[in-house]
């Protein structure tokens, strides 16, 4: 049975028990600021995407708007250039905004070029960095390389992308981990979770961080709830919504 499955077939440990540190993923500034205020999240992301569902339009104004609440917690804010140098213009005025920034950088730009140079060079003067969209062990070693071993810094390994293609991706979070162990200042976040169980996926696997999204996040009253209860309340669900529909046969 692979890892998934294995874990797929425990109890899940209370929420009050997890390792893993959660990482509210997102762009909506109200969900985030409510967010902001459960113990349980440690610390924030967010990129352009989301934040172009949210209809963001000043990157700016809304990056300093959720900084002058969210200071005191890590909030990892992307670059958004596809060239070397304007990525490095924006990383460093992205990291002026505040002490707890990460600046996000891509692992390569669209041109699948690495960003190793521009990672070092960055982290050469401080800057804490969230190396993204990493998917292969050997990015995850070119990144490693890069960054200095005396400035923080986050890996993103996105292991639900990895999983959409029909890997498991607890074996490169693993191996990731085991790489990273060299480098005491860096920690591996598992990015881009499909389903809560990921949760408990990464907590398993010894990652330090996972980012999750609000929707997810709200499930995580449910924990812990009586498989048996969860299939009478599903039987309910399907015949009130047969009733409001009035269906006839």
């Amino acid at each position: 049975m692979d890892s998934l499955g294995a874990q797929s077939m425990t109890n899940p440990p209370a929420v009050k028990h997890l390792r893993v540190k959660l990482f509210a993923d997102g762009a909506d500034r109200a969900s985030m600021l409510a967010l902001y205020a459960r113990p349980e999240i440690e610390g924030f992301t967010t990129n352009p995407t989301l934040m172009a569902k949210a209809g963001i339009t000043d990157y700016e104004a809304f990056s300093r708007d959720i900084l002058a609440t969210i200071a005191d917690k890590p909030l990892s804010l992307e670059v958004f250039s596809d060239d070397f140098a304007e990525m490095e213009r924006q990383a460093r005025k992205i990291a002026a905004w505040g002490g707890n920034v990460y600046v996000k950088i891509p692992i390569t730009n669209t041109r699948g070029e690495s960003s190793g140079p521009l990672i070092k060079r960055l982290a050469q003067s401080g800057l804490k960095l969230n190396v993204t969209a990493i998917t292969t062990l050997q990015q995850v070693r070119q990144a490693l390389a890069s960054l200095d071993p005396a400035v923080p810094a986050y890996l993103s390994v996105f292991a639900g992308r990895i999983a959409d293609t029909g890997r498991d991706p607890v074996p490169m979070v693993e191996e990731s981990l085991a790489l990273a162990r060299s480098h005491p200042r860096v920690e591996i976040i598992w990015a881009s979770p499909r389903e809560l169980l990921n949760i408990f996926h990464a907590d398993r696997a010894g990652c330090h961080i996972i980012t999750v999204t609000a929707d997810i996040l709200a499930k995580l009253t449910r924990v812990g709830l009586d498989p048996e209860d969860v299939s009478l309340e599903t039987v309910k669900m399907f015949y009130d919504d047969a009733v409001r529909a009035g269906f006839t046969l």
